[in-house]
């Protein structure tokens, strides 16, 4: 069984910076992404890591802004946010895939086969 816990969200303004944290019992030989949900509506893709950290991805609205990285070492992903608009206001939830190849990531939720419980930010004006 493997257990993701994040931390690191928070209250904001508008161009601050935050970094979320996803602590995981086992991280080094998996794919793992960051996902986010707000009100009303659906879970949605942020940024993706391959297992090896060779290979991102990046939901159009926060290319540039964000950055997703991993450190094998520590069991633990991150995901360092800038420029941080109201928009980006949401539960962050970081996943995790069982099996995946070295360079592939992933975009999809349903590809996801474990889920942390989320962290709330929120980005004020």
């Amino acid at each position: 069984q493997v257990q993701l816990v994040e931390s690191g969200g928070g209250l904001v303004q508008a161009g601050d910076s935050l970094r979320l944290s996803c602590a995981a019992s086992a991280l080094s030989i998996y794919a793992m992404g960051w996902f986010r949900q707000q009100p009303g509506k659906e879970r949605e893709f942020v940024a993706a890591t391959s297992r090896n950290g060779g290979a991102t991805s990046y939901a159009a609205s926060v290319k540039g802004r964000f950055t997703i990285s991993r450190d094998n070492a520590k069991n633990t992903l991150y995901l360092s946010m800038n420029s941080l608009e109201l928009e980006d206001t949401a539960v962050y939830f970081c996943a995790l895939k069982l099996a995946s190849g070295p360079d592939y990531y992933y975009t999809k939720s349903s590809s996801y086969d474990y889920w942390g419980q989320g962290t709330q930010v929120t980005v004020s004006s």
